[in-house]
């Protein structure tokens, strides 16, 4: 992979580097080889990052983290480990998307982000609002998660978030320098050591839920091992076909069929032995521009599963990555294979300018310019989409903010919006932008329009194309609104029959139906006003909008957002109840959920006496000012033992006062702090620091349905714990 001083042993493919750069690249490598930074990469993180020593079958803050050894997968001792349950992936993929790979030129994004496994670590989430995180899924088929340690284990928030895109997530096994040498000898020491190993790794891909590997060989090995070698790619390719069926073992251009370290850059007769073996073949990424059309000869009827190399960073890839990442792109597809791009942390590590934000979605602007759409949704219903990006600076539920801490954990990432940008703006007039930190109506994000727009002039900016079959039963929208002045924003939606006969639809905002209808009867084939408005009691700014639409026989292909102004620019504020100006071009509306269902979005929950709820491994200690401390594992199940499909759960806790020493006219207002996101049934409480006087403690965990509903928090399962010692 992406290596500081590559070049200099790969100069046959390479630009000559100069003698003091391969100087100081060589010492770079001499002073980290032994702490396995990601190479070639000048943020790498240092080692004070890494997870500390720990006995991993001892309870801890619940992480993710690789196995280094051999020994370490051998012996399944991961399975022993107090972390793996949390480690499990709670979202499967698909049924769409669980099968084979569709027959087109298809995009694999490979992480390696600043060696892996920093923020996303944590897997009950962490607290830098900024963390990396990827959101543009929908051009996205697979994606690897990647390191330098032997068994790189994918954390579960990118298996959780790249599932419910419909993206396959990759593992990596990687055998490098000289102790990869030394593990080869090892793990290819015979037939029956290889078929072991692959079935150890198929094992784990099973168990943590995600779909398959990426198996970089990146040592020579001994002409004799080759047959050794070509028994591990084959079995694992077999044993993950079996156990999840649709999984992936893709092989790194990297050691041939005569044992040598050697990077083809092509797919050829050096490699593509590993290649018919395998379900696919990532190339080195220093290919020249030939290189893509002569694979597909190679590969004939198999050319998409032929994956072209792009180093984002740059170094001797073709096109020069970074900015001009697309021109590989353009190269790739037009020769009709698939592409990998290596690295797209890049402009994270790198800080591009203006912001993370705004760098991103350029960069992946650019890659969809040259790259078809991948990923559709909505696809089946529920869908719901509350635009969280898996970061933010604060927490709520239907608009009530339940947390103003700053946050970060991919697992919460939802459907992400297609956002198509342009310029400095995401949609051209107004600014379109995915919002954290403007409180949000349900988790950590919303969808803002910002900018001026003239009171008969309505503007449209693309929100979700899907391919949604509708049924004979209506179907349901909701969605959220807060917005100032005489702002509105409905949605248009657009739908296609059999017969390729298309009808446009707006699911108009509330306000005055007849001149909405007058308005907008020519740019769409029906305006439908929404048949309840509701404003919360609690968060009057916020406006929740339903409609309903029956269209048998078609298919629901494009959502957009429709930002229009019908009222004059002064306006009573209901919620401050005072009048306030607006300029006549303002436009401030802010979009913060989105549920479609084919029925009345009333979820029904089990009552918390179906649930049990426990405490495992509870453990107090003594803290400053008479308070205490506990550690305790929460697990909760429902008693019928049937599998409900709830993709998280928010848990809070409620401390309650020692009524033998309250004071006889001090009030009682239990507020219940929010402590985290769980996406399995389980979550560690570490270090709960309890005041003196504080007689007993109750843990509530609030159910979330796929519909975006939360229970409430009074009919919601919970388990008290008493305070223990002083």
């Amino acid at each position: 992979m992406r290596f500081l001083f590559r070049s200099y042993f790969k100069s046959h493919h390479r630009q000559t580097l100069s003698s003091l750069r391969f100087i100081l690249d060589s010492l770079f490598f001499l002073l980290s080889k032994f702490n396995s930074p990601m190479a070639g990469n000048q943020h790498a993180t240092p080692h004070s990052d890494d997870p500390p020593p720990f006995n991993p079958s001892e309870p801890s803050i619940p992480i993710s983290y690789p196995l280094k050894t051999l020994e370490e997968l051998e012996s399944r001792s991961y399975f022993d480990s107090f972390h793996f349950p949390f480690n499990k992936a709670s979202v499967k993929l698909p049924p769409y998307a669980a099968n084979e790979l569709p027959t087109r030129s298809r995009l694999l994004v490979c992480h390696d982000m600043a060696g892996g496994y920093l923020d996303d670590k944590w897997i009950q989430g962490g607290n830098n609002p900024d963390a990396y995180a990827i959101w543009h899924w929908y051009l996205i088929d697979v994606f690897v998660y990647f390191s330098h340690s032997l068994v790189t284990l994918p954390p579960p928030c990118w298996t959780n978030t790249a599932h419910k895109h419909g993206v396959k997530v990759l593992g990596t096994f990687i055998m490098e320098w000289d102790e990869g040498k030394f593990l080869a000898n090892k793990l290819l020491s015979s037939k029956d050591s290889a078929k072991m190993y692959a079935e150890r790794l198929s094992e784990l891909a099973a168990a943590l839920g995600f779909d398959g590997w990426l198996v970089n060989m990146e040592v020579s090995v001994d002409v004799g091992q080759i047959p050794n070698l070509e028994e591990f790619v084959s079995h694992l390719t077999q044993s993950m076909h079996s156990l999840v069926p649709g999984s992936l073992v893709i092989w790194y251009d990297s050691v041939t069929i005569d044992g040598n370290l050697n990077w083809q850059d092509q797919l050829n007769e050096k490699n593509k032995a590993f290649f018919d073996i395998s379900d696919g073949i990532f190339v080195n990424y220093t290919w020249k521009e030939n290189y893509p059309k002569q694979s597909a000869e190679v590969a004939g009827d198999r050319k998409f599963d032929v994956y072209m190399g792009i180093d984002v960073f740059g170094r001797n890839t073709y096109g020069g990555g970074q900015w001009t990442t697309n021109l590989a792109l353009d190269v790739i597809k037009r020769d009709n294979v698939s592409a990998a791009i290596f690295a797209p942390g890049w402009v994270y590590e790198t800080k591009q300018l203006p912001d993370f934000q705004t760098a991103q979605n350029r960069w992946w602007g650019l890659v969809e310019r040259s790259w078809d759409i991948s990923q559709n949704y909505p696809l089946t219903l529920p869908f719901y989409s509350n635009f969280d990006q898996g970061h933010g600076y604060h927490i709520s539920v239907d608009g009530k903010q339940i947390s103003q801490t700053p946050w970060n954990n991919n697992s919460s990432q939802s459907f992400q919006p297609l956002l198509e940008f342009f310029g400095e703006s995401t949609a051209g007039n107004l600014e379109v932008v995915v919002d954290l930190k403007e409180p949000s109506y349900n988790g950590g994000g919303n969808l803002a329009f910002n900018g001026t727009l003239d009171d008969d002039i309505h503007f449209s900016a693309r929100l979700f194309e899907g391919k949604l079959q509708l049924a004979d039963s209506p179907v349901h929208f909701t969605f959220s609104v807060k917005s100032n002045g005489s702002s509105l924003l409905g949605l248009s939606l657009e739908f296609t029959s059999a017969v390729r006969k298309q009808k446009s639809v707006l699911l108009a905002s509330w306000g005055d139906s007849l001149m909405t209808m007058t308005r907008f009867v020519r740019h769409f084939d029906n305006v439908i006003m929404p048949h309840r408005v509701t404003k919360l009691e609690t968060e009057p700014s916020w406006v929740i909008l339903e409609s309903s639409i029956a269209m048998e026989g078609y298919m629901l292909t494009k959502i957009h957002a429709v930002c229009y102004k019908l009222r004059p620019e002064v306006h009573k504020s209901e919620s401050q109840g005072k009048t306030m100006a607006f300029s006549p071009a303002e436009y401030h509306a802010v979009l913060g959920h989105l549920a479609i269902d084919s029925r009345t979005l009333n979820s029904d929950f089990p009552p918390s006496t179906s649930w049990l709820v426990d405490g495992n491994y509870i453990e107090w200690s003594s803290g400053s000012h008479g308070s205490r401390k506990l550690n305790v594992k929460l697990v909760w199940k429902l008693k019928d033992g049937k599998t409900h499909l709830f993709p998280k759960y928010y848990i809070y806790v409620k401390k309650q006062p020692d009524l033998s020493i309250a004071e006889p006219n001090g009030s009682l207002q239990l507020v219940q702090e929010y402590l985290g996101v769980a996406e399995v049934e389980a979550f560690y409480v570490s270090d709960l620091v309890v005041s003196s006087g504080t007689s007993s403690v109750k843990f509530i965990i609030q159910v979330c349905s796929l519909d975006g509903a939360f229970q409430k928090l009074e009919e919601s399962p919970s388990i008290d714990l008493d305070v223990q010692g002083s």
